[in-house]
């Protein structure tokens, strides 16, 4: 009975490591286990939100994003100190958000999330950057004015206080909008008080009745050596009637057009031949009407000329070109051109002409003896440049 005994212990040996490798619980009876008295099962975490950039004294001029690790954003609100938002995309998974704009120098930013897990569990963070000043400010001079009329020459034109260097990533803010769909372009430049301009205009004159908008949205855009824009700029007007002035220098006429319609010609006297006191050609753009105003002509380089009260005044340039009146010179009307380099007419014309048109408006000027075509910034002598050239005078070309 001894010897039985021993066999039987050897077999329950034997067994025993089976017993250990065979199946365990499945995944309900450790849920059970965990139920009454077993390890806890991982409770769900929140996304992690992080924003870049973030801190104080931090630099301007870059978007702003958001990104979510393990989860999804569900709501993105990045706003400065008066409540303006920064607007943005979300990326196709919904784990990052960037704001459209860049962040403008000297401004406090909030920054508003929310996100969900994929089991479901939500969470908002709020957050605080802030952007160092700018050390020095550029800003802009812009024509037209908003909710004008204009005529159908007429440029959209902007003058910056301060060099632009970065001009491709300047011109990236520049919107213009049409109610026709016109295609133009801009084009760079120095003004005639020699700082930087930009103009946009189309390949021919503007179609009447046409409906413009500028939406300049440089704020938060380093204009290089010149500084960071700290606002946006936008301006709308409407495209008038076709008015076209054509002035033959050499017939000493004036021809004054409506809607392709020839109104009335009207004889003239432009600028003297021969030296200084020509006239410029090419086609100017009525920059103004000025009304009665001084004329002194040391203010042009022409020493002690002329100093005088001028009535209905029409700027054509910066260098100083008008239409006007100019009753001490009427011998001359149709038969000489004996001017100082404007482009006079009687009392009577003038004031006639004066009422018919408005800023924006061309005039096309020809002649044998004149000082040279008007130069894109000196006025609006931006029709003088032949298209395939103003397109390449684009940054972005």
């Amino acid at each position: 009975m001894s010897h039985i005994r021993v066999r039987i212990a050897a077999v329950a040996v034997l067994l025993s490591p089976l017993a250990a490798c065979s199946p365990g619980p499945g995944p309900d009876a450790v849920a059970r286990t965990a139920g009454h008295g077993g390890a806890a099962e991982p409770r769900d975490r929140p996304a992690r939100v992080s924003v870049v950039p973030e801190g104080r004294a931090v630099g301007a001029g870059r978007p702003v994003k958001v990104t979510a690790t393990g989860g999804t954003l569900t709501s993105v609100t990045v706003a400065d100190g008066d409540g303006r938002a920064l607007t943005g995309t979300f990326s196709t998974d919904r784990s990052s958000w960037t704001s459209r704009r860049k962040a403008a120098p000297g401004t406090s930013y909030t920054v508003t999330t929310a996100a969900t897990t994929e089991a479901g569990t939500k969470s908002s963070d709020r957050s605080v950057f802030t952007t160092v000043a700018a050390d020095e400010v550029n800003k802009v001079d812009w024509r037209p004015g908003t909710d004008t009329t204009v005529g159908v020459a007429q440029p959209v034109s902007l003058v910056f206080d301060h060099p632009v260097t970065d001009r491709a990533e300047v011109e990236r803010q520049l919107k213009i909008t049409t109610s026709e769909r016109t295609e133009g372009s801009w084009a760079w430049m120095k003004d005639w008080s020699g700082r930087d301009r930009v103009d946009w205009r189309p390949e021919e004159y503007w179609k009447p009745g046409t409906k413009v908008t500028l939406d300049a949205e440089l704020k938060g855009t380093d204009s290089g050596d010149g500084g960071w824009f700290v606002r946006d700029y936008s301006t709308t007007f409407t495209i008038g009637a076709s008015r076209i002035t054509e002035v033959d220098l050499d017939r000493k006429l004036l021809t004054f057009e409506r809607d392709g319609r020839k109104v009335r010609t009207i004889p003239v006297s432009g600028g003297t031949p021969g030296g200084d006191k020509r006239s410029w050609r090419g086609t100017a753009v009525l920059m103004a009407k000025e009304g009665t105003i001084n004329m002194n002509s040391e203010t042009v380089g022409l020493g002690d000329a002329y100093d005088k009260m001028v009535d209905h005044s029409m700027r054509l340039t910066w260098s100083g070109m008008y239409a006007h009146a100019a009753p001490w010179n009427a011998r001359w009307f149709g038969r000489a051109n004996m001017s100082s380099g404007c482009i006079g007419m009687s009392d009577a014309d003038a004031a006639w002409f004066y009422g018919q048109v408005r800023p924006g408006d061309p005039f096309e000027i020809k002649g044998r003896d004149t000082k040279g075509t008007v130069a894109p910034g000196n006025g609006f002598g931006d029709w003088n440049v032949p298209w395939e050239r103003w397109q390449e005078m684009s940054a972005l070309r």
